[in-house]
């Protein structure tokens, strides 16, 4: 009983892919005017049609292989990145990830109406079963769009958070040979990554033989930052560049000796002047203060 009712069910999914390939170019020229496809391919319709056809095509494959709600039916994976980016220019014009899984729901209809041609009753129980089968293909290919919006969303927002992080994390030249990092904010484990690389590539780059990082703007010290911070200085070291690091405030030196942290291998001063003078002085530059207004230079 089973096996009659899965060959049954192989037959309607096997007429529905010979109807898509026999309707290939009906269906493509009814969707070419959805905006789904119309918003995305805009140098010419004959370009959306055939971006058309090749989404047809993949619901003709999945439906002869009879995976109707299988998200990941090797039939779509030729034309994924092409719904992705159908759903990302809509996602961009405005429309919610629900709005764009409506409109792929609303490609149905068309392909629906075709179905139905192809019988005299439209009650024959054929009719209805393919158009059942049809539902469902088309249901798959809407989750599969969202889907793969989020996707694209998610990777947009890596990207994003990356693009920020690099740049909350400046590397600045502040003489030969001196590099600093002022860093603001929360030092996490991401970050303290983004801030070794970005300052690693920095004194190669620079060829710099000192690299200060200043921690004035960091709102509190614990064991992680500090182990953060001793292992980018270690770094630094291994490229040959002698790490300071500056702007330990009372209130965090106190943290520090309280949570028992050694920072006695690090070089250390009040504020980034302190450290730039520091590193100017050990390659044998002497900063002279600016004399006083009015006065005389001996």
């Amino acid at each position: 009983m089973q096996v009659a009712e899965h060959e049954t069910a192989l037959d309607v999914t096997r007429e529905l892919s010979d109807f898509l390939e026999h309707r290939r170019e009906q269906i493509a020229q009814r969707w070419a005017e959805a905006a789904l496809f119309r918003t995305v391919f805009t140098v010419s319709r004959d370009e959306a049609v055939e971006a058309c056809k090749a989404v047809v095509d993949a619901l003709a494959e999945v439906a002869r292989t009879g995976r109707l709600e299988d998200l990941r039916a090797p039939g779509f994976d030729p034309v994924r990145e092409q719904l992705g980016r159908m759903a990302a220019s809509r996602a961009k014009a405005g429309y919610t990830p629900s709005q764009i899984a409506g409109e792929v729901a609303g490609l149905r209809e068309p392909v629906t109406a075709l179905l139905r041609a192809e019988y005299d009753d439209p009650a024959d129980p054929r009719a209805q079963a393919g158009e059942i089968a049809l539902t469902i293909l088309v249901g798959t290919l809407r989750l599969v769009v969202m889907e793969t919006t989020v996707d694209a969303g998610e990777e947009l927002i890596a990207r994003q958070r990356q693009q920020l992080l690099e740049v909350a994390t400046p590397v600045i030249r502040l003489w030969d040979g001196v590099v600093a990092v002022p860093l603001i904010g929360t030092l996490d484990s991401a970050r303290s990554q983004i801030v070794m690389e970005s300052l690693l590539e920095a004194i190669v780059d620079q060829r710099a033989r000192y690299a200060i990082l200043d921690i004035t703007g960091v709102p509190t010290v614990d064991s992680l930052v500090a182990q953060h911070l001793m292992k980018t200085v270690a770094a630094a070291r291994l490229m040959g560049a002698e790490c300071i690091v500056s702007g330990i405030r009372p209130a965090i030196a106190q943290t520090i000796v309280q949570l028992g942290i050694d920072l006695g291998t690090i070089i250390t001063r009040a504020g980034l002047s302190d450290a730039l003078a520091y590193a100017l002085s050990q390659q044998g530059i002497v900063v002279s203060p600016r004399p006083a207004a009015g006065g005389s230079a001996r």
